[in-house]
């Protein structure tokens, strides 16, 4: 799946620089649809941070933007969440994560290397979509959203 280099293509493609930068202390990343850049936390563990950037790039990809409705802003974030649980996760590897730990979503994120969020959020696709769940792939463009 999708490693840092891949968001990173993804981004520059989409003209969004990352900056790396403190925050405060209740976010790890942010992005910014007018300045097209994405800020991070700096020293953030290896599993946050790549969990973070594909969160981040996902609304970059979506060209989300604030608001004040709190019902749309969640669905931002439960969107940007499920798009970096597909570019970072394969059927193949979820699938051995769940059968190695048991469903364990803790243990299966440690395996995964992504955060429980994005198991989570993997988990809803894979419940809402059934076997129409297509996981992003080379063969289905990062950049482009999916229904």
């Amino acid at each position: 799946m999708a490693t840092d280099d891949d968001l990173l293509e993804i981004l520059t493609a989409l003209g969004v620089r990352v900056i790396v930068t403190d925050l405060p202390p209740d976010r790890d990343g942010e992005y910014e649809h007018g300045s097209r850049t994405i800020r991070l936390r700096p020293r953030m563990a290896r599993r946050l941070h790549r969990s973070v950037l594909a969160h981040e790039c996902g609304h970059a990809v979506y060209g989300d933007v604030p608001i004040d409705d709190r019902r749309y802003a969640e669905r931002q974030e439960a969107r940007a969440d499920e798009w970096a649980a597909r570019a970072l996760i394969s059927v193949e590897a979820y699938r051995w994560a769940e059968t190695l730990h048991g469903g364990h979503v803790e243990a299966m994120a440690v395996e995964l290397d992504v955060t429980v969020g994005l198991i989570r959020a993997y988990q809803r696709l894979l419940a809402r979509q059934g076997s129409r769940f297509r996981p992003l792939t080379t063969r289905t463009p990062l950049m482009q959203p999916t229904a």
